[in-house]
């Protein structure tokens, strides 16, 4: 917002509340002023009326005629003659009506509809004296009574509501148009003076932005007045001076300045293919934390080429490494498109993890998710590899979840960006147990409770892998199922659960349907087979259903 702007929104508020003051002071007095006098007016001649209409009365009561009916109905029409000569506008209305509220005098013809009677009953039985503003004859008016006692009329002087506020009406407009003139006049006289004041101020910016655009220091600011603007105006033509003279130097740093972004965008670009581009500006940030390492929850995903020797040996050099760039390039953008890291290359296998440097809610689902499209990928480059009559490529995936080391591991001259800990061997364990359980993929028990929501998973065994005693649950997974496998995998979690119950026999029906249905179910046939044998043999006490597996 400009200062112009800035200083109308500061003094007009100013100027415009004390004319409303100043106004509605006024309107005020003059509205009630006149409303006085009107309702003092309406007083009055209720006042004239009832004392005629009591100067009548008291002349038959003198004379003895208020037992005869022709005198009494003389007396009532000169009372209406005289509502008649106190009328002195087309629209008042004297009336009279009885505690029932039917009308027994009026001086101008008024029809009362039926929702109004309340009202004159209300104000006739509770003879009401106040001024009110009753809805008479499809009009709102303004009334003021009196009941008088010989007749038991309930006299109304009425007058139209906006012939009786007419005066006040005018004086309303009048006043609104008075303050809205009064407004105009002062914004105005507002932007005149604000224009007059503001424009040093302009011709100093507008010097500003013609520097700005055109990179010239040798402009200046005209001095037009000896005041504050005016040391402003010197002020700046002193700095610009100043700033010319800096110029150069300042050329001279950015110059530098581009080089070494230069530089680190190189060593960036470099480095980016060695090393993920968190961890780069993470170290680029606070490069003393790059020999720290940190324990960390992270999914790690082993991925291996199967009989890749047998495939090497039947390849020429250049072929190989053609299909394995090709595999790699696929495999790698998978990865990282789910936020993974690419740890190292370990001759055809591939070892990634998700949750480092940067954590991300969904790891654990984003890492198994990485792996079934590596197994779709797969299944596309193979149809490649056959069409330029290349071996097909069959891979075995582990996938793990647990606490590891992360960090730069290695020294100041050499250091690698990777992660350690039993969590990482069982990984590369599970990734060879693949072939045993005739898997593409197998994930961990801590994995599983992880995604378990998300995708369906098979429970295969409980193993203790090489080095290991504790048992753990491994599993295979899917991203879908058809109705088929959906049954058949539901029915062989029932069997494992029986499994593990020590009911061998119900386990082994639970196989048996699973093969019924696949007959070439591997998974299904080991248990049934393991499920015979503790049948005739059962395990000791303490079993807890883990095999020692001896996959390196």
């Amino acid at each position: 917002m400009s200062i112009r702007l800035k200083i109308i929104f500061v003094v007009l508020p100013l100027i415009i509340v004390t004319l409303l003051l100043a106004g509605t002071a006024s309107y005020f007095q003059a509205a009630n002023g006149i409303t006085r006098i009107a309702k003092e007016f309406l007083d009055f001649k209720a006042y004239e009326l009832e004392k005629y209409a009591q100067s009548q009365w008291d002349l038959l009561v003198e004379n003895k005629f208020t037992h005869r009916p022709e005198m009494v109905l003389a007396t009532q029409q000169g009372i209406e003659s005289f509502a008649r000569s106190i009328i002195r506008s087309p629209t008042e209305i004297i009336l009279a009506v009885d505690e029932v509220g039917a009308v027994k005098m009026t001086t101008t013809p008024i029809e009362i509809k039926p929702e109004e009677l309340p009202f004159l009953r209300q104000a006739a039985k509770e003879r009401k004296t106040e001024l009110m503003t009753p809805l008479l004859g499809g009009k709102e008016r303004v009334a003021r009574g009196f009941f008088f006692e010989p007749f038991r009329w309930y006299f109304l002087l009425t007058e139209e509501k906006s012939a009786y506020y007419r005066d006040v009406n005018k004086i309303t407009q009048q006043t609104i148009y008075i303050m809205a003139a009064a407004s105009i006049v002062a914004v105005l006289m507002l932007l005149i003076f604000t224009n007059v004041l503001m424009r040093p101020l302009v011709r100093v910016v507008d010097t500003m932005q013609g520097i700005i655009k055109s990179g010239d220091l040798s402009h200046r600011v005209e001095i037009e007045y000896q005041d504050e603007i005016g040391t402003l105006s010197h002020t700046f033509n002193l700095m610009i001076s100043e700033l010319e003279r800096a110029y150069k130097q300042i050329k001279r740093y950015a110059f530098e300045a581009v080089l070494a972004q230069k530089k680190e965008e190189r060593i960036r670009h470099i480095f980016q293919k060695y090393v993920p581009q968190e961890l780069i500006d993470k170290f680029f940030a606070n490069p003393e934390s790059m020999l720290v390492g940190d324990n960390r929850v992270l999914s790690i995903l082993f991925s291996d080429i199967r009989s890749f020797t047998t495939i090497s040996e039947a390849m020429a050099p250049d072929d190989l490494v053609n299909c394995l760039n090709r595999y790699f390039t696929i495999m790698v953008d998978i990865i990282m498109n789910r936020n993974g890291i690419i740890d190292k290359y370990i001759g055809d296998a591939i070892m990634a993890f998700w949750g480092a440097p940067v954590k991300h809610e969904d790891d654990a689902l984003q890492s198994v998710l990485a792996g079934l499209e590596m197994l779709e990928a797969v299944k596309v480059f193979n149809q490649k590899q056959r069409e330029i009559g290349k071996p097909e490529f069959k891979i075995g995936i582990g996938i793990n979840y647990g606490v590891v080391t992360v960090g730069n591991i290695g020294c100041e001259r050499k250091m690698d960006y990777t992660v350690i800990g039993d969590m990482v061997n069982l990984a590369s364990r599970m990734e060879g147990l693949t072939k045993t359980y005739h898997q593409e993929i197998l994930i961990s028990e801590s994995l599983h409770m992880k995604i378990k929501d998300h995708l369906p998973c098979r429970l295969l065994d409980t193993v203790a892998v090489k080095g290991k005693t504790r048992g753990v649950k491994i599993y295979t997974v899917k991203r879908s199922l058809t109705p088929e496998e959906e049954r058949r995998w539901a029915l062989h979690n029932e069997g494992m659960e029986l499994y593990y119950d020590r009911k061998f026999n119900e386990a082994a029906s639970k196989f048996r349907a699973v093969l019924a249905e696949d007959p070439t179910d591997f998974n299904a046939q080991q248990l049934l087979d393991r499920c015979i044998e503790y049948a005739k043999d059962p395990p000791p006490e303490g079993w807890d259903g883990v095999e020692v597996m001896k996959t390196k």
